[in-house]
């Protein structure tokens, strides 16, 4: 028998069938691969068929099964595992996130709104039965067709940006609601009033009777880049203090049809409904942009947010708040994007700028030297690579300032000065609903411009107003809509809102009116007259 013994110091090897003691020995063995190995605790038993021939081979073999359990247990242990070093990168980087968290969530609130709203019951398609009508005519009908007023209510987010209770939230946010109700991180609650609202940026201001709040602090939105990881904190679907995380997706996102002025922050982080009006912070935990629309096939979050960039907000609140308006810079000229087709008539190498497509007669641009066919590619130094660019900055441009501009013209290139002017406000363009006491009562109407125009697909040589709204249950209801245009009131041509009021005014108010629309591509009379 031949007995093997795996000692501390040293392997004995034993054979009984040798007289005497034989043994050899080996190196001392205190350690192996980091394990220490204990005296005396394994010991390894092969039969007599082992001979005196194999034994050196034997050994060898013994010697390897030694030596294999040690292998596994250091393989084992020498598993796929993280390293220290990322834990602590890991760690520390969650650790950052939690106090920019921290930091910002005290300035964000709770916006709940409560608005009246006009339902229409719905026709019963039995009551338009005519067995039924025979026997009981109309009454039922019209009964049901009047419409009912209701409250409904609405949730969204705002941001504190003031200790003395200003508040940014979006405009559709606070659109026609007849309380806001503001919740602070404590609890508190407070009632809001709307000190201003931009509709053709998306942003509002409301103000608290609150002094001493916590604020989040401003960011440039200038100095973002893609890629940058960012947080989007606010009440989706009303559950309070929500923070997701994400990247932006990208920068200067225009023509996605939310509102007049775009220029949007596209980020990933989760944006859906309620988290409208909330911000959109760095890294710092200072604001970069006000949450306010989402890319959606389903009404979810599916990936594409949008946020206004900080620095539009700032200039459209400091107007609101000190002016109660919006007043922007105007240029007086129509724009539009340079196309390949377009590049190729202009011999332009490249597809930038802004093509200037009509000049206001005595506007800035005019006066400047401006014509139909210019190119504008850069202002104050800045490059227009696409025409929303050009936009925004004279929008966000102090009425009488002069200004540097650079353009193409017959292939050369020439600089000009401008003296930027005020682009004119809703209420020099519109008339409102109540302003008269006859049959037009509850339209209202605006300038036509080239961008209205071309939107709305009307020729050049139609000319008139445009209607913006027909107020429900007016006389106009369901004979006019927006959109159409009024080039004649009673056989007098209507041009502008100016000769638009010269004429309406002089209608009695029981007077019929004969109109002369254009309409889906054509032109057509309508009568309207008191019932």
């Amino acid at each position: 028998m031949l007995y093997i013994f795996f000692s501390r110091n040293v392997i004995r090897i034993y054979d009984e069938n040798i007289r005497g003691s034989h043994h050899r020995n080996f190196p001392a063995i205190t350690e192996f691969n980091g394990m220490s190995i204990k005296q005396e605790e394994i010991m390894f038993f092969y039969p007599d068929l082992l001979k005196k021939t194999v034994r050196p081979l034997t050994v060898l073999i013994i010697s390897l099964c030694l030596t294999l359990p040690f292998l596994v247990a250091t393989s084992e242990a020498q598993g796929p595992g993280i390293s220290e070093q990322s834990v602590d990168l890991l760690t520390r980087t969650g650790k950052a996130m939690a106090e920019v968290t921290a930091a910002v969530k005290p300035g964000i609130v709770n916006i709940l709104t409560t608005r009246t709203v006009k339902v229409g019951s719905g026709q019963d398609p039995f009551l338009d039965d005519p067995f039924f009508k025979r026997f009981f005519g109309d009454q039922f009908g019209r009964q049901r067709q009047h419409p009912r007023e209701q409250k409904s209510s609405g949730l969204g987010s705002g941001v504190i940006v003031s200790s003395e209770g200003y508040i940014i939230t979006n405009s559709h946010v606070v659109k026609d609601a007849d309380e806001i109700k503001v919740t602070l991180t404590d609890k508190r609650e407070f009632i809001g009033k709307v000190i201003g609202s931009d509709l053709k940026t998306e942003i509002a201001v409301v103000k608290i009777d609150a002094k001493g709040l916590p604020t989040v602090p401003w960011g440039n939105s200038d100095k973002l880049q893609v890629g940058e990881v960012v947080l989007a904190v606010g009440n989706p679907f009303g559950l309070n203090q929500t923070v997701t995380m994400g990247i932006v997706s990208a920068l200067g996102r225009a023509n996605v049809g939310i509102a007049d002025y775009e220029d949007f922050i596209q980020t990933d982080a989760a944006i859906n409904p309620g988290n409208s009006g909330g911000a959109l912070v760095n890294v710092k935990g200072e604001v970069v942009g006000i949450n306010t629309a989402i890319f959606s096939t389903s009404g979810g979050y599916q990936g594409i947010g949008f946020a206004i960039p900080s620095n539009m907000v700032k200039s459209i609140m400091e107007s609101l708040i000190k002016r109660g308006k919006v007043v922007r810079g105007w240029l007086g000229v129509s724009i539009q994007k340079v196309t390949p087709e377009l590049a190729k008539q202009f011999d332009l190498k490249d597809e930038v700028g802004a093509l200037v497509g009509d000049v206001v007669e005595d506007g800035p641009a005019e006066k400047a030297g401006l014509q139909r066919g210019d190119i504008i590619v850069e202002y104050d130094g800045k490059k227009i690579e696409e025409p929303y660019i050009l936009r925004n900055m004279v929008a966000n441009t102090l009425p009488g300032e002069q200004h540097s501009i650079k353009i193409l013209r017959d292939g050369k290139t020439r600089a000009m000065t401008i003296t930027i002017g005020e682009l004119p406000t809703e209420a020099q363009q519109s008339v409102e609903s109540g302003d008269f006491q006859n049959a037009l009562k509850g339209v209202v109407v605006q300038d036509m411009n080239p961008d209205l125009a071309k939107k709305l697909k009307i020729p050049d040589k139609i000319k008139g107003v445009i209607i913006s709204d027909v107020e429900e249950g007016s006389i106009a209801a369901g004979a006019l809509m927006q959109g159409d245009v009024i080039q004649e009131i009673n056989r007098k041509k209507v041009l502008d809102v100016k000769s638009y009021k010269d004429v309406v005014s002089r209608i009695k108010k029981d007077e019929s009116v004969l109109l002369l629309i254009f309409r889906g591509g054509s032109s057509l009379f309508v009568t309207l007259s008191q019932k």
